[in-house]
């Protein structure tokens, strides 16, 4: 993917989860509106990283890997919990620590990859 793709991909899962951020803060109660939040966070900041990556470390290709990663898993982790606070089956729930899974391994192909970027 071309840096800009990554940018726009960035933004948009952003912008989507301040707004879940905020839905959960705002519209949302009791376990639904934890749920908001904590994917909203971890989202961001896994974002954050993904964008810093991007930034810093464009044209190294040992960067690309950790970054998918961090996108992937934030929505995996964070939209199985959006879905649970809109509502979906609580099973689902079974489905987020896939994601979890996916940022931790973003985390240790990231070290792993540390001396080439």
């Amino acid at each position: 993917m071309t840096k800009p793709s990554w940018l726009r991909v960035i933004g948009i899962s952003g912008a989507l989860a301040v707004l879940a951020g905020a839905f959960g803060a705002h519209g949302l109660t009791g376990k639904a509106a934890e749920w908001a939040r904590t994917g909203s966070s971890y989202q961001l900041l896994h974002l954050a990283v993904a964008l810093a990556l991007l930034l810093t470390l464009e044209n190294k290709p040992a960067a690309r890997l950790p970054i998918l990663l961090f996108l992937v898993g934030g929505w995996i982790f964070a939209g199985t919990l959006y879905a649970m606070a809109l509502g979906a089956p609580r099973w689902l729930g079974t489905v987020t620590p896939i994601g979890g899974v996916t940022l931790v391994i973003g985390w240790l192909v990231l070290a792993r990859r540390a001396p080439q970027l």
